[in-house]
């Protein structure tokens, strides 16, 4: 068993990766925003802990991750303006890696997007920029702390039933339920050999557990 706390617990990946957790017998902190959702994070499990990471600064976030084994990022501005973007997406996200050194939880597991990175290619006309940029700076952040981290890069995401299996690979076409990116980040958890690891994927044809120890091994 270990602890696990996941920011941006009120996501639709993170519900469902709560439950996933708690079912498998870890103990697991969500952090959200507004307090209205308290007894939906409950229901997952999952330990309810209301704070605003966008407004929390590094010591008060250490103080919230302190005694927890792994941290997961399923935070984001949800298309809000570039400016708030960039304040969840990049700082807060930044912030919360800091904050996991100071509190010794080495563990880290960032949900990006795939193509993510300082070459995404998004035109600065795009409404998806400030996200793409925001993304790019703070995966680029983590990589290089001392944090053992591992980065997810699912594709578009749907509220589809999850198949259980992927296809694990950057630049493709498809998309990939939110109950499988869950799974997905579960899974890496269990995998020590994903730390360091991008790992790009949509729906597909491997069972993930399979094609995240594939990932592991490379």
């Amino acid at each position: 068993m270990s602890r696990v706390a996941i920011i941006g617990g009120h996501g639709k990946v993170a519900l469902q990766l709560a439950k996933d957790l708690a079912a498998n017998g870890h103990q697991v902190s969500s952090l959200f925003r507004n307090p209205d959702h308290v007894s939906e994070v409950a229901a997952t499990g999952a330990e309810p802990v209301v704070a605003d990471v966008e407004k929390l600064d590094t010591p008060q976030l250490a103080d919230l991750l302190s005694g927890h084994d792994a941290v997961v990022w399923s935070a984001g501005a949800g298309g809000g303006s570039p400016e708030r973007t960039y304040a969840v997406d990049r700082d807060a996200a930044i912030r919360s890696m800091e904050a996991s050194e100071q509190a010794g939880v080495r563990r880290y597991v960032m949900v990006s997007y795939m193509g993510a990175g300082p070459d995404h290619g998004v035109d600065p006309d795009n409404s998806f920029y400030a996200y793409a940029e925001a993304k790019a700076a703070a995966d680029e952040h983590l990589r290089r702390s001392g944090l053992d981290w591992t980065i997810l890069g699912p594709s578009a995401l749907t509220n589809e039933p999850g198949t259980g299996r992927i296809s694990t690979g950057p630049a493709q076409d498809g998309s990939v339920a939110r109950s499988d990116v869950a799974a997905v980040a579960a899974e890496v958890l269990e995998q020590p050999g994903t730390v360091g690891k991008f790992i790009e994927f949509i729906n597909g044809e491997t069972p993930i557990r399979e094609a995240v120890a594939s990932q592991a091994s490379v």
